[in-house]
């Protein structure tokens, strides 16, 4: 589950780490009220407006202002706030903003230069530790610095057993550059920014950048926060950040029925039971000649319920040509998910795609008979290779 900004900075806060103060608004004059309250408690007499949305690259897109006095914060406002912001991550559709963050301007002079780092606290897949990645050339280019200049792209490995060692939080301080006051608080910054990922399940903290003040305080300005879904049980008040007018609709509604929905770019809709087995229809698709126009896994009970609410996600999307339903039945009978299909297919009236059941398992062959029986536009497979050839077939159709 991804998280906005603010909501970042303030499980940042709790865990001692200091950031760019800000305040949220959802209008124009909500952000002018913001930034009076920034004068008052933070002395910040300009101000950063921000757009909220879940994507990196705002500041590209147009989504990051500094506004230098209240009419400016106001006209920023007003020209962030109902855009649809296109960053590199959102693709070309972008991302409707719905609020922003009036941000404390931290780039104020002083006796020493600002510099700006990149930090990243994420799991090593390959290696299943956590790494610390980090870099001095932190900013909106860390991709290009990622991809042109690799050496420039340090990383720290955590021992799970011991956690973050001080030597490492110094050795991190050590690699940026930084000596003196700076060294000392970019070792707490490290200190607590690993504490807070670890705590609260993260699966990523991205702070782009780590701003070293004029003044040698380390702060984040941005923060990417993204959490592990499966350990929010255990986090009701991050759960509870939740904003689903940043997530896709159909994922949501496929979230409310119990299914496991992604959605891809391809012609055939493909319905499943089991993630692996999904993996594997999906490229039984492309074999075919047909691209998968989603992931839908609808669980180990597939029913009447299930598959509906299966028919109804699938063919919001206007790009399928075809439905491949492939259910295995260990736990359910074949032939009552094949009736299941059946009612669904009756509820939900006339379907306007062909559709290909392959039914594997307990019940196989009276699933077939109950499906080849029923007089609706539906083929029935036992065979996955049956399956392949009926999605070539049909295709061929259209």
């Amino acid at each position: 589950m991804n998280i906005h900004e603010y909501q970042g900075k303030e499980i940042l806060k709790s865990f001692g780490v200091r950031v760019q103060e800000g305040i949220v608004a959802e209008t124009p004059e909500q952000a002018v009220e913001a930034a009076k309250r920034m004068k008052e408690e933070f002395n910040s007499d300009w101000v950063v407006i921000k757009a909220q949305i879940h994507a990196g690259g705002r500041g590209k897109g147009g989504g990051v202002k500094l506004a230098k006095n209240h009419d400016e914060v106001l006209q920023r406002a007003t020209d962030i706030i109902g855009m649809q912001l296109v960053t590199p991550q959102t693709g070309p559709e972008g991302k409707k903003v719905n609020k922003v963050l009036v941000a404390q301007d931290v780039y104020y002079p002083g006796d020493s230069e600002t510099k700006e780092f990149y930090m990243s606290v994420l799991l090593d897949r390959g290696t299943g530790r956590n790494i610390i990645m980090y870099s001095t050339e932190g900013g909106m280019d860390i991709e290009e610095v990622a991809e042109k200049t690799p050496h420039l792209i340090f990383k720290e490995e955590i021992d799970p057993k011991v956690g973050l060692q001080g030597f490492q939080a110094r050795k991190i301080a050590f690699n940026l550059g930084l000596t003196g006051a700076a060294h000392k608080d970019m070792v707490k910054f490290v200190a607590a920014l690993y504490k807070a990922y670890d705590s609260i399940d993260a699966s990523m903290f991205e702070i782009n950048p780590v701003l070293k003040t004029s003044d040698d305080k380390i702060l984040a300005v941005d923060a990417k926060v993204n959490l592990d879904e499966n350990a929010l049980y255990r986090h009701a008040d991050i759960a509870a950040m939740r904003d689903i007018t940043e997530e896709d609709p159909t994922e949501v509604e496929a979230g409310e029925s119990n299914l496991n929905y992604v959605k891809l770019d391809g012609n055939v809709g493909c319905m499943v039971n089991g993630a692996g087995l999904a993996m594997a229809t999906m490229d039984i698709i492309k074999l075919a000649g047909g691209e998968p126009a989603n992931f839908l896994d609808v669980g180990g009970t597939a029913n009447a319920e299930t598959v509906k609410a299966g028919f109804n996600i699938i063919l919001k999307d206007p790009n399928v040509k075809a439905i491949l339903i492939n259910i295995f039945g260990g736990i359910v009978r074949c032939d009552r998910v094949a009736q299941g299909v059946i009612d669904a297919y009756n509820e939900i009236g006339n379907i306007p795609v062909p559709i290909i059941v392959r039914l594997q398992g307990t019940n196989a062959a009276e699933a077939k008979k109950l499906i080849d029986e029923s007089g609706l536009q539906v083929y029935s497979a036992i065979l996955l290779k049956e399956a392949a050839e009926l999605v070539t077939k049909v295709l061929g159709d259209k």
